[in-house]
């Protein structure tokens, strides 16, 4: 299949909110995802995405930003494949994209956070060359 990788426009972030709404399996409202993606947009927020011709069929939040601990980095986001999709090698073609894009940005470090019953994640983080470090606490106020 021809697969392509590409960075999206924030102005066309609303084209991958049936994406993350499937990724939190409902969790989350598409008219929250919409409103949240809306403020993401002029943050320092990119979306990068797998295409199969015009169909967006993967897709991986980019946050840049600078950390005392790693320098300047990058932590990925959201990252989804559809199901029909996986078990191809894409995962690991479109993490290979997304490095050589983040490096050519100056980025020294790539992180993530994945949820803890993911496990599928995990050993392809592990495969990837990921180490965890800490625990991602999250308090709602």
């Amino acid at each position: 299949m021809n697969y392509t990788f590409k960075i999206l426009s924030n102005d066309n972030l609303s084209s991958i909110v049936l994406l993350v709404y499937e990724l939190n399996e409902g969790r989350i409202s598409e008219s929250i995802l919409r409103s949240r993606f809306n403020e993401m947009k002029n943050q320092n927020y990119e979306c990068a995405t797998i295409c199969l011709g015009n169909e967006i069929i993967g897709i991986s939040g980019l946050w840049f930003c600078t950390r005392h601990y790693s320098g300047k980095s990058v932590e990925l986001d959201h990252v989804y494949i559809k199901p029909q999709h996986r078990n191809k090698g894409l995962g690991k073609k479109f993490m290979d994209w997304i490095y050589n894009y983040v490096k050519e940005k100056g980025c020294d470090s790539v992180e993530l956070n994945t949820y803890v019953q993911n496990y599928p994640s995990h050993k392809f983080y592990y495969n990837e060359g990921f180490q965890i470090l800490g625990y991602h606490f999250l308090k709602k106020i």
